[in-house]
């Protein structure tokens, strides 16, 4: 990602993000829409918690977009977490989905094709790890 790509996700989630509950009910309301199996792998809170720590961790990962090693642990631990449960590699398809149709809600008329496309390298980046890291413990796993 470029700079300015990085700069563009960094101001567009600030905004995106104001209210994290909002953010989140959007996002968990499009995902489950989407992806109904999934549903059930988030019945160990509610979505109002769900969506504050959704946000968290999406602030704390774009906050460092430009030094990407600095959060592989974490990575890491939240792909595990996602294994532990039971999130496959076929549901961040639905995630990403949901992400940016909520992105694109938030943002309204401040939406448009270059932030899209950031967006998307920005998610594809991120997940993309993940998925490896996924695969990784569920091999540990099993």
């Amino acid at each position: 990602m470029t700079t300015h790509q990085i700069d563009l996700i960094k101001s567009s989630w600030k905004m995106a993000a104001g209210d994290p509950v909002a953010v989140g009910g959007l996002f968990y309301g499009r995902l489950f829409k989407i992806a109904p199996e999934i549903e059930p792998l988030f019945s160990h809170a509610t979505i109002a918690e769900q969506s504050v720590k959704l946000t968290s961790i999406l602030s704390y990962m774009i906050n460092k977009l430009d030094k990407l090693d600095d959060i592989a642990v974490q990575v890491v631990r939240l792909a595990k977490r996602n294994v532990y449960y039971g999130l496959k590699e076929e549901h961040y398809t639905a995630v990403g989905l949901a992400l940016i149709w909520t992105l694109r809600r938030a943002l309204a008329e401040k939406w448009n094709e270059e932030l899209q496309d950031a967006w998307l390298l920005c998610y594809n980046t991120l997940f993309s790890a993940m998925i490896e890291a996924s695969e990784y413990a569920s091999q540990k796993v099993a």
